[in-house]
């Protein structure tokens, strides 16, 4: 199938640059994905669309301030890492700024003074696909400095940085780990989250630490000749016997955002297989129109950019004329898209 199937007309003003003030105040779009159905709803009104006994599946992923300013230590030059995966013993795979000046033996430092720097990262050897692998050195606590030194990875059409960090978090994030959110679970609130679970849905949770393969395009002129990036995940061992016991008495497992979703369906076989194992690897599941959804009923999202690894996932859901349709009439009605955007619940 061509890439270009997946390709609509997407004015830059409703790419969403900035979050709402009150999480729960975006817009709601719902999909039938038998009917094709369409309705214009606000994400408060999603307690209504789900029943007593459906699942709701949450990726509590952690965002980390994997963005790091720097200079190097021999030069003072600017310099910039993005830690995109660690590889143990304080290593990490990064994004490198500028990339032709960090090469192997370099030295970045971080903190106010350099020459007595809170953290030290040394380039050992570059990726293929230009990154750099880099080894820190520092006393105390990683994460602990990362808090404090670094910046969130926020989506590169995203031009300024968040007063509040927290808002690029959902606010059940636990696990850190991810350089980008799971966007689908920044609307909700706890005080939410609480009234849908007061009215008989149950929830549960996975984890996937999102890499930035989620902001790259597709570059391939066929779908099935794209290549995902590989992400660590884990499905705790509560969580298959919840989805299994909510299909035995036939309620939905609904999912909040692609991350879950991909999630699930990775692990999907061993879940319904009987395992009361927690399921854990590294996916590089690619869910595209003629995929069969073995875990998943229903999805909670955001709008997706055209030609994206997301759109094709819910199109294989929903079907790919009914998505593009609906995502005309979201265009039409200016829906928010993307990260900060508005969302939809295809069902």
């Amino acid at each position: 199938m061509d890439v270009s199937a997946f390709d609509f007309d997407l004015p830059e003003r409703l790419i969403a640059q900035t979050p709402l003030s009150d999480r729960t105040a975006s817009r709601l779009m719902t999909l039938n994905s038998r009917t094709g159905e369409i309705q214009h709803k606000h994400f408060s009104d999603l307690i209504d669309m789900l029943a007593p006994g459906d699942l709701l599946v949450m990726n509590d992923t952690k965002v980390l301030p994997a963005r790091l300013y720097g200079v190097k230590a021999d030069t003072g030059a600017k310099a910039e890492l993005l830690l995109l995966k660690p590889l143990g013993d304080d290593r990490w795979e990064t994004l490198a700024k500028p990339g032709k000046r960090l090469k192997e033996g370099a030295v970045i430092v971080f903190g106010d003074d350099p020459l007595s720097p809170l953290l030290r990262a040394t380039v050992e050897a570059e990726t293929e696909g230009g990154g750099r692998i880099v080894a820190f050195q520092y006393e105390g606590v990683f994460l602990e400095l990362l808090e404090r030194l670094g910046h969130m990875p926020l989506p590169p059409y995203i031009k300024e940085q968040l007063e509040d960090k927290d808002r690029y978090q959902t606010v059940y994030a636990a696990n850190p780990g991810s350089a980008a959110a799971p966007t689908a679970g920044l609307h909700f609130t706890e005080e939410y989250l609480q009234r849908i679970r007061a009215s008989g849905v149950r929830t549960a949770t996975v984890t996937l630490h999102v890499g930035l393969g989620t902001f790259r395009p597709v570059s391939a002129d066929k779908v099935e000749e794209h290549v995902m990036h590989a992400e660590y995940y884990d499905v705790p061992g509560e969580t298959a016997r919840a989805v299994r016991e909510t299909k035995k008495r036939g309620g939905r497992v609904v999912a909040v955002g692609t991350t879950s979703a991909r999630t699930l369906e990775t692990a999907a076989q061993q879940i319904l297989s009987g395992t009361d194992e927690d399921v854990s690897g590294w996916t590089d599941i690619f869910i595209y129109p003629g995929y069969t959804f073995l875990a998943v009923d229903a999805l909670i999202t955001n709008f997706h950019l055209p030609k994206s690894t997301l759109l094709m996932m819910i199109s294989a859901l929903a079907g790919r004329e009914r998505v593009l349709e609906a995502y005309r009439e979201a265009v039409d009605r200016e829906y928010r898209f993307f990260s900060f955007g508005d969302a939809m619940f295809i069902y």
